[in-house]
């Protein structure tokens, strides 16, 4: 008849699952990051178009300059209509948005991979170092 596990290796390796749920639960709070970030890229870009048609549209959209950050320049000053500029941003951001999402996912799931390939060799390498010395 096989040996049962004792109490403390079958608590470490229930202890070993727990640690990959707890990856998988701090990942879901890393996973919404770049929609977040895109949608306050784009506020800001709403905001442009919205300074474009105020009074004094220089001094709004020079006040917006930091918010833009690196597309500042590409924004405020490229080639085309600001609209068509502000059009061209949001493509880029989009497309940003959605490589950014891409990585982000397939770095998750290789910490959750990780995490449980690990969990299962401690786990195993406890319950054998059980067996060893009985």
């Amino acid at each position: 008849m096989a040996e049962r596990p004792s109490g403390a290796a079958a608590g470490f390796l229930t202890m070993a699952f727990v640690i990959v749920g707890l990856a998988g639960l701090l990942a879901t709070y890393a996973a919404p990051v770049p929609s977040a970030r895109a949608l306050r890229r784009e506020a800001v870009l709403d905001r442009v178009v919205a300074a474009a048609a105020m009074p004094d549209a220089a001094a709004h959209l020079a006040a917006l300059r930091p918010e833009l950050g690196r597309s500042a320049a590409a924004v405020l000053a490229g080639p085309g209509t600001l609209e068509e500029r502000v059009a061209r941003e949001r493509a880029i951001l989009r497309a940003r948005s959605e490589a950014e999402s891409a990585a982000l996912a397939a770095r998750l799931r290789l910490l959750i991979g990780i995490a449980t390939l690990a969990g299962t060799i401690i786990g195993i390498a406890m319950l054998g170092i059980g067996r060893r010395k009985s």
